[in-house]
């Protein structure tokens, strides 16, 4: 499908500058640009490519000051990067969804399957299950005995949800994920360990996307809840019995012990690990591979480093790592001049 700049313009509310009939067909990178693409600009660094890149409409912030002529035509937007992301979106739902049950699909009798249903080669859904209209459960994925999934869902090749584990609305999981395996508890005894039988389950509420490979372990009892809104990347774990807030991002790689609560609107970097029964606060920023061991204090919080501190305590203590092989190299010193001295008395 063709659209043209104008009528790009009036989907996002952005404004032409150049040619309103030119039209495109497709998306690519500034630094890529092509005939019949749309690009945008939002980072400064990449501002040198707009002057020679070849795509044919750029999505650009209203306050950028031209240097030099450029070829393309521009619609200036409030923020080209919510603007894109906005063309993205549209661009997605606007491809044919799949339909249909493929013949090798393993369906319980006992299984409720909703309108409109694409379920793929070899896919497996067990006893009682109950799947939403609109779903759409792509090749090898195994829907669990007594597991809800609502309308709307996407899940994606190789998925495995245990039994009773609940999906809400619009959930999109992709390649890999468990929903609902064991979490991870076992008690000491003289021979080894007895294993914990984990007997609750895992909710996921709507609009919630999950990466791949990432794990999210049934609870112990009770449940394991990932809030409306959350968006998870690619392999991270989630204990048993955790639970995080609403609209809360977590990059990849990302670690949580058991029984972690982690607030609404919380940012949590890469490789970041939680230990056990602690609370983050909403809006808690955490930074890459940061180590948050304890409570934290409130909302807005910022930490970063392992053990978690705030930023301008770490870099402190990051000033004095730095010299730390001078004050040893001082400190022998000191204890040379010292041992000289008292060989003296």
């Amino acid at each position: 499908m063709e659209f043209t700049a104008k009528q790009i313009a009036e989907l996002i509310g952005g404004r032409v500058e150049g040619n309103e009939n030119i039209a495109v067909s497709t998306f690519a990178k500034i630094e890529e640009g092509k005939k019949g693409a749309i690009s945008f600009l939002s980072n400064p660094k990449y501002t040198h490519f707009l002057y020679d890149t070849e795509s044919s409409i750029v999505l650009v912030n209203d306050d950028l000051e031209l240097e030099h002529p450029v070829s393309a035509t521009l619609i200036r937007v409030k923020n080209a990067y919510e603007a894109v992301a906005r063309l993205l979106q549209l661009y997605e739902q606007m491809k044919p969804r799949k339909k249909g049950i493929d013949p090798t699909a393993s369906i319980a009798a006992s299984a409720s399957i909703g309108k409109d249903v694409y379920i793929g080669a070899f896919a497996v859904i067990g006893e009682g299950s109950v799947i939403g209209d609109g779903t759409q459960i792509y090749p090898h994925t195994v829907i669990g005995d007594g597991v809800k999934v609502g309308e709307g869902c996407l899940l994606y090749p190789h998925i495995t949800i245990y039994q009773g584990c609940c999906l809400g609305n619009r959930v999109t999981v992709h390649a890999g994920s468990v929903i609902g395996a064991d979490g991870f508890g076992f008690a000491p005894n003289t021979e080894g360990y007895d294993k914990i039988p984990q007997i609750g389950i895992v909710i996921i509420e709507d609009d919630v996307e999950i990466g791949a490979n990432t794990c999210i372990d049934r609870s112990t009892m009770g449940q394991t809840i990932i809030h409306r809104g959350v968006k998870l990347d690619n392999l991270i774990q989630v204990a048993h019995n955790c639970e995080i807030g609403e609209n809360t991002v977590m990059s990849a790689q990302v670690g949580m012990a058991g029984s972690t609560k982690i607030g609404s609107w919380c940012m949590v970097g890469g490789q970041a690990g939680f230990a056990g029964h602690i609370q983050v606060a909403d809006k808690t920023f955490v930074g890459a591979q940061c180590g948050v061991i304890g409570n934290t204090k409130g909302n807005g919080e910022q930490l970063i480093g392992s053990p978690a501190m705030d930023p301008r305590q770490f870099f402190k203590s990051m000033a004095v790592v730095r010299k730390l092989p001078d004050i040893y190299r001082e400190l022998n010193d000191l204890k040379k001049q010292v041992a000289e001295l008292s060989s003296k008395e």
